[in-house]
């Protein structure tokens, strides 16, 4: 009974961290609770989310220090490639010191992947951790602007000499909005939280660069 209300208490925390504040009584998306649609631009959220920025930072850092362990390791096993130059082939020192270093080759293959899969598995759970906050930062602005249902779609400008931009665009699900676009709101909530609300206050419209569907 105790886990369950704390399990609960959390939630409810949780929850009204991400409440809309009071005071947004002109959100960015002016039109969205009068018909009840919203569209946001997910990926712009993810480069302006202080929090993620904040942790994909943090990877660099760890992805920099394992460069560093790695790098040591393969001056170690050049080092050991010269030493054995200096012994003739087959003596005991010879054979002793070109078994380490096969050894030593394998321990760094082994590191090599560890360290990838590692660094792999904290990237997917920065990815996973942001976009729950995303997704429940939606959910609670979409009910408490009554809004049915939130589209996803690109505020990027097409570039015409790039092929794959035009296809994005072309089949993008989102080719007009009138001002239901509730990034910006999305966005100063997640800040807010995040402890970034100087980021928080930027819009989508005002960004450089950025076309939204009309």
């Amino acid at each position: 009974m105790k886990t369950m209300l704390a399990a609960a208490a959390a939630f409810a925390l949780f929850a009204v961290s991400f409440a809309p504040q009071a005071q947004a009584q002109n959100p960015a998306g002016a039109n969205a609770k009068k018909f009840g649609i919203g569209v946001v631009d997910i990926n712009y959220i993810f480069k302006q989310h202080a929090g993620f920025r904040a942790a994909m930072d943090g990877m660099k850092t760890n992805f920099q220090s394992v460069e560093t362990e790695l790098k040591g390791e393969q001056q170690k096993i050049v080092q050991a490639e010269k030493q054995k130059q200096g012994y003739n082939a087959g003596t005991p020192e010879y054979n002793k010191l070109d078994d380490e270093i096969v050894q030593m080759k394998a321990q760094l293959q082994l590191t090599v992947t560890r360290r990838r899969k590692a660094l792999a598995e904290q990237e997917a759970a920065i990815f996973y951790k942001t976009y729950r906050e995303v997704d429940q930062a939606i959910d609670s602005y979409a009910k408490h602007y009554e809004i049915g249902i939130v589209f996803r779609f690109s505020g990027d400008e097409i570039d015409p000499n790039n092929r794959e931009s035009i296809l994005q665009t072309i089949n993008r699900p989102v080719h007009f909005q009138n001002q239901i676009d509730i990034t910006p709101d999305i966005l100063a909530m997640l800040n807010r939280n995040s402890g970034g609300a100087a980021a928080s206050n930027t819009s989508v419209g005002s960004r450089p660069g950025a076309t939204r569907p009309r």
